[in-house]
């Protein structure tokens, strides 16, 4: 029998920003618990054997799912920022600051209490391994948000999988091999050198996110099926995924660490296109069923039974206080939290968790401002959609793959729905400004062109600005770059900026302003290489790769606050410029701090 919507909702409406209190769990003995998270990126629910799809093999997932806890039904947002601000905080993400993917709109703000800083308050190393994707510049970026050691990528996504070069805490060091296995490799050695303490593993491999690319054996393994050169490379990451989880489990077991620690697996979003998905609807980037239901295995030998089923609505909120009631850690929110503690449903203490209002949005950054569509609410029983004007409601029990609109049948239950989602957006929007000045905190700040503003005719390479793209077609003085900073280290900076131009562009006379001084440099090298080979199995919608000059355009003197960085060409004799990629500020060393 369903339960009756209306039954508790005002409970329901005052849970949903419930902030948790912790408490010393019962569970953790004299040495405190491991923590192994692994996400991977873009992999939907259906991505798995377990789930149904006979087209990928994952058998370490599958055990691993098996070994622990399985949720039936848990959410996160439609796109990867998003979600991990969340996983990360314990927070709706509209609230850390993170809004969507690139341009800025994926920084979650450095004063956001972390998982890893709660677990660093706490004595745990921490180290995180793949892609971090909520601000790249300090304190921002994985040392500033409380990680003692990273190694991967800050970006949304990477241009080159194989023999890449990676960001190893403020440095980029060059990697050997494919990139799942490296991060995997580092994520062991990490685990291995801290044996002895306690330790917050967090592993968000960027696989299998495009572009399309992995190694021969996989590849041609899912070929030999007859799959697609699309499906037989997502197959074939998600088995590498798959093989290096092994590895991972593997290293514990050898290392002693199985029965002390704790192994968390989920993905950040839907899947990454049309192909299986439970007969969900929808993909990554919707906000309907099949682009935020996601799995999530937890294993925790001795703690967390076998073969656990959990059936009640969980989502990415409820991850930061699940652990640190689990772990038992000393916690003071920096900030109300929006999710609950799983661990009674972990542990078995209790199966019940009482119905909550889920929400979820996803930006639309093709407008101005931030509209409050798409978004969407869940309920044990219902799911509202709401996009393009038009409120749709269904009936989850009844209709699990959204085929009925079941609006006109309930209009209570709709409206209510609705008028929940407008106070919770009004809610956690309230703080996101329309700018989003990069800080200058570092000796170094690469200000990249996706973070840049631009007019006249310049334009992205790519067309959306996502990560790692450039801006083409610089070609009047009317034509103007700028970045908006914050100055949080003042001083004196050496301005260098990253280009590529041709023959015809020599000559042209640069102009930069900012902080009411002006330096001004002629173009007079050309460089004009062509993009890279690169190893896609599929045609990619990124950006690819090419080499990049620099020229030296002089130093300036920034004082503390606000500054807005201006570039602009004063004369093209030719009627071109080049192409920008990005904007390099860096301190002597002898300023350094």
């Amino acid at each position: 029998m369903k339960t009756p919507f209306w039954i508790g909702i005002a409970a329901l409406m005052i849970s949903a920003w419930m902030t948790c209190r912790p408490v010393t769990s019962p569970l953790v003995a004299a040495a405190r618990p491991n923590v192994l998270f692994i996400l991977t990126d873009d992999q939907g629910w259906g991505d798995l054997r377990l789930h149904g799809n006979r087209s990928v093999e994952t058998p370490n997932l599958d055990r691993l799912a098996r070994s622990g806890a399985q949720f039936e039904h848990f959410f996160v947002s439609p796109l990867c920022a998003p979600t991990r601000a969340s996983l990360l905080t314990g927070r709706y993400h509209l609230r850390t600051g993170t809004v969507s993917v690139t341009q800025g709109w994926e920084r979650m703000r450095s004063d956001e209490l972390t998982l890893a800083e709660v677990f660093r308050q706490n004595g745990y190393a921490t180290g995180c391994f793949g892609k971090w994707h909520n601000g790249e510049h300090a304190p921002e970026d994985p040392n500033g948000q409380g990680f003692d050691e990273f190694l991967g990528f800050c970006a949304g996504h990477w241009n080159n999988y194989f023999d890449t070069h990676l960001q190893h805490n403020d440095e980029m060091v060059s990697t050997k091999g494919f990139i799942t296995d490296v991060l995997t490799e580092a994520a062991l050695n990490f685990i291995g050198s801290h044996q002895s303490r306690p330790f917050f593993c967090y592993v968000p491999f960027n696989a299998p996110h495009s572009p399309h690319q992995v190694p021969d054996r996989y590849f041609d393994k899912y070929k030999a099926k007859g799959l697609g050169d699309e499906q037989a490379s997502i197959y074939g990451m998600v088995e590498n995924i798959d093989d290096n989880v092994g590895r991972l489990l593997a290293g514990l077991d050898q290392m002693g660490l199985t029965q002390n620690t704790i192994v968390i697996f989920a993905t950040d979003n839907g899947p990454n296109g049309h192909r299986f998905n439970g007969d969900m609807k929808g993909i990554k980037g919707s906000v309907d069923e099949g682009g935020v239901r996601v799995p999530l295995f937890v294993r925790w030998p001795d703690k967390v039974r076998p073969q656990t089923r959990i059936h009640p609505n969980a989502a990415h909120i409820d991850l930061l206080p699940t652990l640190v009631d689990l772990c038992g850690l000393r916690f003071k929110p920096a900030h109300p939290l929006d999710g609950r503690s799983l661990a009674g449903l972990l542990t078995g203490r209790t199966d019940t968790l009482a119905d909550r209002l889920l929400f979820t949005h996803v930006a639309d950054m093709s407008t101005a401002g931030l509209p409050a569509e798409p978004g969407g609410v869940r309920t044990t029983q219902y799911r509202l959609v709401q996009q393009k004007g038009k409120p749709q409601l269904y009936d989850m029990l009844d209709d699990p793959s959204q085929t009925r609109d079941v609006a006109a049948e309930h209009p209570q239950s709709l409206q209510m729905l609705q008028a929940a989602y407008e106070r919770w957006f009004n809610e956690v929007s309230q703080t996101i400004a329309p700018s989003r000045p990069v800080p200058v905190a570092a000796r170094r700040v690469l200000l990249r062109a996706p973070e840049a503003h631009f007019s006249g005719k310049l334009r992205y390479k790519q067309g959306n600005g996502w990560a790692n793209d450039w801006l083409i077609n610089w070609q009047s003085p009317a034509d103007s770059i700028w970045w908006d900073v914050i100055v949080e280290r003042p001083g004196t900076y050496q301005l260098s900026l990253q280009y590529t131009a041709p023959d015809a562009a020599r000559g042209a006379i640069l102009n930069v302003t900012a902080a009411n001084k002006s330096l001004q440099q002629t173009l007079r090298r050309s460089f004009d290489p062509p993009l890279k080979a690169s190893p896609d199995r599929i045609l990619r919608k990124e950006v690819y790769e090419k080499e990049w000059a620099w020229l030296s355009l002089g130093r300036l003197e920034f004082p503390g606050g606000h500054h807005r960085i201006v570039l602009r060409a004063t004369s093209i004799p030719n009627g071109q410029v080049g192409e920008v990629k990005a904007l390099l500020l860096m301190a002597p060393e002898k300023a350094d701090r």
